[in-house]
């Protein structure tokens, strides 16, 4: 496993100048040794000259937020990350790598949830290079890998999950985003520990059920919701009868034996369980006829 090392090479501004002072230098020499026809003056001249373009190569600049990674006839030297102009051995390999924060969003991933329900699911992942030195060396195409990875990570993550749960205070992917992204984001950062990247967020920006079931799970969705608006309406309707009865029986407005007892409860579940309203009818006989 290469490391990142720190190799920042030398101010840039000091060496130019050097070289444009030698720059000048060796065309002064070489132009007056010219006139005067002196050999030597012109074997220096161009020495020097050649030595300034070389110099010349060595001059890089790093922006912020932006890293150079230097490389020797193959062999790794260091990285620097230090802003402006700087300077280097002319013989170096330079290579530039952007170590800002950049953000991934992954293609609509066809999944089975942990019900076996298929689920489109797809997320944001923000990400930056922390280590140059090993998304250059440790994988071909770091970008590549981290796509890659992240979409492998959401996968393994959907199938350990539902869309919803299937009992009370059970996580699942449509209720639980925070826990959900947590763990997405752990388990993207442990795939790309060896590439020098770091996960800074990861969370779900789509999911749904997939089309060729969504029509029917949709109509599961509703009927449990009906149910559950169905049995708060009965708890409630039950409550309500039991203090009616318990009221009608403390103020004796009416004395009730068990049949008459039974038909208040049950025309009273009909009025406050019905889903119309409840059409009035004059009793003008007797219960009993």
């Amino acid at each position: 496993m290469i490391r990142e090392k720190e190799s920042n090479g030398r101010p840039g501004l000091g060496i130019l100048f050097l070289i444009l002072v030698l720059l000048l230098s060796a065309i002064v020499t070489l132009v007056a040794s010219i006139r005067e026809g002196v050999g030597i003056g012109i074997i220096a001249a161009i020495v020097m000259l050649a030595i300034s373009i070389l110099g010349l190569t060595g001059l890089f600049v790093v922006n912020p937020n932006q890293a150079t990674v230097m490389q020797l006839f193959g062999h790794y030297v260091g990285t620097t990350r230090e802003a402006g102009l700087r300077w280097a051995n002319p013989f170096y390999s330079k290579k530039r790598i952007s170590v800002r924060t950049r953000n991934f969003e992954t293609a609509k991933l066809k999944v089975n949830d942990k019900s076996g329900n298929p689920v489109e699911i797809a997320a944001v992942v923000v990400w930056k290079v922390v280590d140059t030195a090993e998304a250059l060396f440790n994988v071909d195409d770091y970008i590549n890998f981290m796509q890659v990875q992240s979409e492998s990570a959401i996968r393994n993550l959907a199938v350990h999950y539902g869309y919803v749960a299937d009992r009370e205070g059970e996580e699942a992917l449509s209720s639980h985003t925070a826990e959900i992204s947590g763990r997405l984001r752990t388990e993207i950062q442990e795939r790309l520990e060896q590439a020098g990247v770091e996960v800074l967020e990861a969370r779900i920006s789509h999911l749904a059920y997939a089309p060729e079931i969504a029509a029917a799970m949709l109509q599961r969705q509703q009927a449990s919701a009906v149910v559950a608006a169905r049995s708060k309406i009965v708890e409630g309707a039950v409550g309500m009868v039991e203090h009616a009865l318990e009221m009608l029986s403390a103020k004796k407005v009416v004395e009730l034996d068990d049949e008459r007892r039974a038909a208040m409860v049950s025309n009273l579940l009909v009025v406050l369980c019905g889903d119309r309203h409840p059409q009035p009818v004059v009793n003008a006989g007797s219960l009993y006829h």
